[in-house]
């Protein structure tokens, strides 16, 4: 898949603060929200930054710190991410627990990134299960056409486990067939 420059140097940056937090014993952060979205859609559909998955924030965001980020501070500066001036892409750590506690952490992806590391990213079963329970909100419509759109580019996805997600992720209200 080929992917937009912005999101490839934040790829490699996630990467190399990973590899960071595995130096030091920790687990990787994992990549969730659109993030993840736009790598399963090899940026067809893109993001405005990665929302990313850590239970040790001080430490994930210490190693920020050192490859530059910034916390953006000051009037109409409110925000809860972190910037790296050379990207068009903020990093936000936005749950210490993977989906509640209801995504199976052994469907995390590595992906390589190259000489940067590997980079953990949500399966592609929660990411659309995510996105159908972001729709089934009634907060997000535009999320079902997001999960449609992962379904057909990972036709091989397990649909059973894609079953029960969607259906954890929406109260029982919707299954896979209702992407």
């Amino acid at each position: 898949m080929s992917y937009r420059p912005e999101f490839e140097a934040a790829l490699r940056l996630l990467a190399q603060a990973s590899e960071a937090m595995v130096a030091r014993g920790l687990p990787r952060p994992i990549l969730v929200g659109g993030g993840a979205v736009e790598l399963y859609s090899g940026s067809a559909i893109s993001t405005g930054d990665f929302d990313l998955s850590t239970a040790r924030q001080a430490e994930f965001e210490e190693i920020l710190r050192n490859l530059g980020f910034v916390k953006p501070s000051g009037p109409g500066k409110a925000t809860r991410g972190w910037i790296h001036p050379q990207l068009a892409l903020g990093f936000e750590i936005v749950s210490a627990t993977l989906l509640d506690g209801l995504a199976d952490r052994d469907r995390v992806l590595l992906v390589d990134v190259g000489p940067e590391g590997e980079a953990a990213i949500l399966s592609v079963e929660d990411i659309i299960a995510d996105r159908m329970g972001q729709f089934a909100s009634g907060s997000a419509p535009e999320m079902r056409e997001q999960a449609q759109r992962l379904l057909s580019l990972h036709s091989d996805a397990d649909r059973a486990y894609l079953d029960r997600r969607i259906r954890e992720e929406t109260g029982g209200d919707y299954g896979w067939q209702d992407v």
